[in-house]
């Protein structure tokens, strides 16, 4: 089950509504992860290795101008090699969907709103997670950016944000998608092949990425399709 909360650490954790909450939370995954992760680069499942041949690079962030699956994916190869995630400030986010990509909900930490300050509060998941997504309420002042792109880098963590990001280590961009499964009027959607580019500093990629690789992709409706074309679901 995911953790879900709203700018507070969940209930439960020891030191909860103390100055040391931050931390004990942070000691409490290692332990449950087994290790710190400190390594140069994140899990990918294979259907991105054309785009991160190495892997998400740690201790860096990534725009995401995608649908909403896409980052689903990519949260999922990290989480499917047992590493905890964090998603905040995307209320639409479906914890169903995000298992059918391969998330493990055990280590999801889900955050829909995080608040005024939402800033501080993705910094304090940075602290804590090795890859958090987020959809900021509006663009970050250069201050932010730079406080959470020095956290980043203190703790190889990788941001994932829906939308643009100022020194953002790559872009990753849909140019294109088509659906397969449908029949005349009755079916379900069984795949979902995107179209996507990644500019990492000048270097261009692109790839024809298959969700339904992914994992146990979640069937889909017409409506369904319409709301992921739209952004509002994976």
């Amino acid at each position: 089950m995911s953790l879900a909360f709203s700018s507070e650490i969940p209930e439960g954790v020891p030191g909860r509504g103390t100055p040391l909450r931050v931390r004990e939370l942070q000691e409490q995954i290692h332990a449950l992860q087994g290790r710190r992760n400190r390594e140069a680069a994140h899990p990918v499942l294979p259907c991105f290795s054309p785009l991160f041949p190495a892997g998400l690079k740690g201790g860096a962030a990534y725009s995401l101008l995608t649908p909403l699956s896409v980052a689903m994916a990519l949260l999922a190869g990290p989480s499917s090699e047992g590493q905890w995630c964090g998603v905040a400030g995307v209320p639409g986010f479906g914890a169903e969907a995000a298992a059918g990509f391969g998330v493990d909900l055990a280590r999801l930490v889900l955050v829909p709103d995080p608040g005024q300050d939402w800033a501080a509060a993705v910094g304090g998941l940075v602290d804590v997670l090795p890859l958090v997504l987020v959809r900021p309420p509006q663009a970050p002042r250069p201050s932010e950016a730079s406080r959470l792109a020095a956290r980043l880098r203190e703790r190889d963590g990788v941001l994932l944000v829906l939308g643009p990001w100022p020194q953002s280590e790559g872009t990753v961009r849909a140019t294109g998608e088509h659906w397969e499964g449908l029949g005349d009027g009755h079916g379900h959607l069984t795949r979902r092949v995107v179209r996507l580019e990644l500019d990492q500093r000048g270097r261009p990629r692109s790839a024809t990425v298959d969700l339904g690789e992914s994992g146990a992709m979640p069937p889909y409706s017409r409506r369904d399709a319409r709301r992921a074309a739209l952004g509002s679901a994976p």
